[in-house]
């Protein structure tokens, strides 16, 4: 990628206040966002609640741009 390369991010958070998620869970969700073209670029757990949030991103393409221009 060069210097001007656009990036869109996501974030995600698996598990409940109750529960958090499974190994199997994780790694299921790691694998979709990997086939969509995302990197997972950050994962931290909080003892807290027990929940588990990644962060990814990937190159922003001329489609995604024009979608988020759009009017919700």
């Amino acid at each position: 990628m060069n210097e001007s390369t656009l990036w869109e991010y996501r974030v995600i958070s698996l598990g409940t206040v109750w529960r958090g998620p499974s190994d199997e869970t994780v790694e299921e969700t790691l694998n979709e966002l990997g086939m969509q073209g995302w990197e997972v670029v950050s994962v931290a757990y909080d003892y807290r609640s027990g929940r588990v949030r990644a962060v990814a991103k990937r190159p922003l393409t001329d489609r995604a741009r024009r979608q988020r221009s759009l009017p919700r």
